[in-house]
């Protein structure tokens, strides 16, 4: 069984930028493309961003956010930047075998951490 541990969420004011952090438990964590959605409330659950070896973001956070990853770690990162109050929701993140930005083609997903932007 995959854990999935993120952190870093919070409150921020428009304009400010967060980092979350997610901390996989498997020691194959390299072998994996991981992935970071968001989820508003009454909205459907949304891509953000993946990572293997290349990245793929979503195009409202294109040029804003970057995923990174510590294979040493077990860990991958968003950085947000330029937040904007759209961009409130919780954020997960999660394991696919293949990249992909398809949510269903995720095995294992984080808890979630809630990312509040304030205007």
């Amino acid at each position: 069984q995959v854990q999935l541990v993120e952190s870093g969420g919070g409150l921020v004011q428009a304009g400010g930028s967060l980092r979350l952090s997610c901390a996989a438990s498997e020691r194959t964590f390299r072998l994996y493309t991981m992935g970071w959605f968001r989820q508003a409330p009454g909205k459907e659950r949304e891509f953000v961003a993946a990572i293997l070896g290349s990245t793929y973001y979503a195009d409202s956070v294109k040029g804003r956010f970057t995923i990174s990853r510590d294979n040493a770690k077990n860990t991958v990162y968003l950085q947000m930047n330029s937040l904007k109050p759209e961009d409130t929701a919780v954020y997960y993140c999660a394991r696919a075998v293949r990249f992909t930005t398809v949510a269903g083609e995720y095995d294992y997903w984080g808890q979630g951490t809630q990312v509040t932007v304030s205007s």
